[in-house]
């Protein structure tokens, strides 16, 4: 079970992240279930070698802020609390939208690991469906 943080009226999460032989955690990760992907800040992912390459794709995004062109890379691994996913594909960009945002964990996220958001409680955790 992950608590789930209330900042200017957003749900707030921390997210680890490896890829290679480096793990970051980023404090910073807005928990949206109206964004259809997850994403991250390009910057933020720096510190763990992840950077465009001649291969990623290349896309447009769109949302409530508007417009933004990202790349897609597999990480190796991507865990908010016990929730977490081995070889997830993430979208980067520059995530420029006003506001202090590390990344954006969406809907393919939280489906994939069944993830349980209870906003009385403010936290997300497994669903017990997903429980062996």
């Amino acid at each position: 079970m992950m608590e789930i943080t209330l900042q200017d009226g957003l749900a707030y999460v921390t997210a680890s992240l490896w890829h290679g032989k480096q793990q970051i955690t980023l404090k910073n990760i807005l928990l949206d279930t109206g964004s259809a992907g997850t994403v991250f800040s390009a910057d933020k992912l720096l510190p763990l070698g992840v950077k465009l390459e001649p291969a990623d794709p290349i896309h447009r995004i769109r949302g409530v802020g508007g417009t933004e062109f990202v790349f897609s890379k597999a990480i190796d691994r991507l865990a908010i609390g016990t929730l977490a996913i081995n070889q997830f594909e993430v979208e980067i960009g520059a995530m420029d939208y006003g506001f202090e945002l590390d990344g954006i964990i969406g809907l393919d996220f939280l489906t994939q690991v069944g993830a349980v958001v209870d906003l009385k409680q403010w936290v997300i955790y497994p669903s017990p469906l997903n429980v062996v």
